[in-house]
């Protein structure tokens, strides 16, 4: 089974479509040269950055680009209390978990003290998000004696071996598993009516079905509580339960990914999973964790983790090193003092408003959604028939990078500008990205007319 898109190429700069002069191309060419082909540069005209500085990239020329995308540095680029941690330990002390230091010990504590709902008992680190998704899921296989895993439909979990199997995102190129199913995502502006919850409950047990039917056993229902790649698809707040309880119900487990909306990011809670009153049995985290040291990892419960513990070795060489732990807890200390979740609803609101506001001007907005610091943009060729209007959606990411707002693209019909800043944007800054996008918009809807 094939994948069913491929968002590594949405907005890529593809060699030949546009003229980036020989300064750019030299360098592109060296590049090619000698990191070899699977690499791939986001923008038709791409950028060539040389220094980060809160929520701006900036180019040799000195050039700021305000930069909406990057959730990896959520705390904003070089934030010096990450910055002042991570310099610190590295100068006192770099080793593994095989010895033992106070930092591992910290930090899980603090982690697991963020969840004090639920059952999690056990923090594991990784380097990267694809890793603790890729541990999660043997954990989930020796948990439940099952492989089958259900996905959404545009997902993306990882680039390893086994976590590619069910990232459809990645493009048909790459093979989805025998054990995988896909459900539609959880689409509310698509769902004419229909209880969304239940919509999504009735998918998954279907696919539960579908599994048995095929002798195989459920392991996993993992799911980005945000729907990122999908696009962006907050929905009500409670509408996955009825999912959970049937993967559950069927002997699976569920796992959150909150490798991209964990952390805050939602304004509502620290994990998005918070929102809708779930406990899971693994969380899975990343991106953001380290504000750009590698640093992910996974919490679970002990009666998940038991099994796996006893009779699967786990070690990773870099995982848990005492630096990125130093970098990790900084983190923390960062947007508790900075009171970042509550400024995340904040300046969020006013990012989601004024972006909702431009729809009275421009038709191609189909909806706006999100939660937080996350926002969706959905561009459309047509109101009523609510078809996706790729087209535009690349010509407006294009134009706000010209006009030096980055953001990206998302979703199965590649329409939806996928709007992540770090979380310390400012007000007046998210009115700079309000009044980018109307330009963007009115410049390419222009230019489509003519």
């Amino acid at each position: 089974m094939k994948s069913t898109t491929d968002l590594n190429m949405v907005n890529a700069y593809i060699p030949g479509r546009a003229d980036v002069g020989p300064v750019t191309a030299a360098m592109i060419e060296r590049r090619d040269a000698l990191l070899g082909p699977a690499y791939r540069l986001m923008y038709e005209h791409p950028l060539h950055i040389v220094r980060g500085e809160g929520v701006w990239l900036i180019d040799p020329q000195g050039r700021r680009y305000l930069d909406v995308y990057n959730n990896v540095a959520s705390l904003g680029h070089c934030h010096p209390a990450v910055t002042e941690a991570i310099c610190k330990q590295a100068q006192t002390l770099a080793t593994n978990t095989r010895y033992l230091h106070d930092t591992i010990l910290e930090l899980a504590e603090r982690l697991l003290a963020t969840v004090p709902e639920t059952d999690l008992a056990h923090l594991m680190l990784t380097c990267t998000g694809s890793e603790a998704n890729d541990v999660a899921y043997r954990i989930a296989k020796v948990r439940t004696g099952g492989t089958g895993v259900i996905v959404t439909e545009t997902a993306y979990h990882g680039f390893t071996d086994a976590v590619s199997q069910f990232s459809p995102s990645l493009g048909p190129t790459v093979d989805l598993g025998a054990h995988v199913r896909l459900v539609p995502a959880p689409r509310l502006y698509h769902a004419e009516g229909a209880d969304l919850g239940e919509r999504f409950t009735r998918d998954v047990e279907a696919a539960i079905a579908d599994l048995q039917r095929h002798g195989i056993k459920p392991a996993a229902l993992i799911v980005d509580s945000l729907f990122t790649s999908d696009g962006i698809l907050p929905g009500p707040a409670g509408f996955l339960k009825g999912a959970v309880e049937a993967i559950k119900r069927a002997g699976g487990i569920f796992i959150a990914d909150e490798v991209q909306p964990g952390f805050g990011r939602t304004g509502e809670h620290m994990w998005g999973f918070q929102r809708h009153g779930l406990i899971p049995d693994i969380v899975t985290l990343g991106k953001p964790m380290g504000n750009g040291q590698p640093v992910a990892g996974l919490l679970a419960t002990a009666d998940v983790l038991a099994e796996f513990g006893k009779n699967s070795r786990y070690f990773n060489t870099f995982a848990g090193n005492t630096v990125s732990c130093a970098a990790a807890l900084a983190v923390l200390d960062t947007i508790e003092k900075e009171g970042l979740v509550q400024h995340a609803a904040k300046v969020g609101k006013i990012l989601h408003d004024g972006i909702a506001a431009l729809a009275t001007r421009h038709e191609a907005i189909g909806d706006v959604r999100g939660a937080g610091m996350f926002v969706g943009v959905e561009l459309v060729s047509d109101r009523a028939s609510r078809a996706p209007d790729r087209e535009l959606t690349s010509r407006v990411v294009n134009l706000m990078r010209d006009k030096g707002v980055l953001l990206s693209a998302c979703a199965m019909g590649h329409n939806v500008l996928k709007i992540r800043p770090p979380l310390v944007l400012s007000a007046e800054q998210a009115g700079m990205v309000i009044e980018t996008l109307d330009a963007a918009l009115t410049e390419a809807q222009s230019a489509k007319a003519r």
